[in-house]
């Protein structure tokens, strides 16, 4: 049995405000269903050494949050068309931008 899961639209406002306490920049590229939408999460410092954190299943069962792609900057052609074909495959999908120092300290360690 899965556990309750928060609304996407309160998760991804929720990963926006602590990047904004801690002086970091956080943006919403995209919205996805504000209740079952799933979140992509962008993590870099200064527009370099992007990561793609999305939650992937694992072999329990579980979702969990795992770095998908990597780019040096995020105006590189492939990462931008990567994005594009993510956000068309599924038009449920959140994806926020966490710029700050070390913003995988932001993604949520659990399911």
């Amino acid at each position: 049995m899965s556990e309750a899961r928060l609304p996407a639209g309160l998760e991804v406002s929720a990963l926006v405000r602590r990047v904004q306490n801690e002086g970091g920049f956080a943006t919403v590229i995209a919205k996805g269903h504000p209740e079952a939408g799933t979140i992509m999460a962008l993590t870099t410092c200064n527009n370099a050494n992007f990561r793609a954190w999305e939650r992937m299943p694992q072999a329990d069962g579980e979702r969990r949050w795992t770095c998908v792609r990597v780019a040096e900057t995020g105006s590189d052609p492939d990462w931008m068309a990567w994005l594009e074909r993510r956000r068309t495959q599924d038009s449920d999908l959140w994806i926020i931008e966490l710029d700050i120092a070390d913003g995988e300290r932001f993604i949520p360690a659990g399911p």
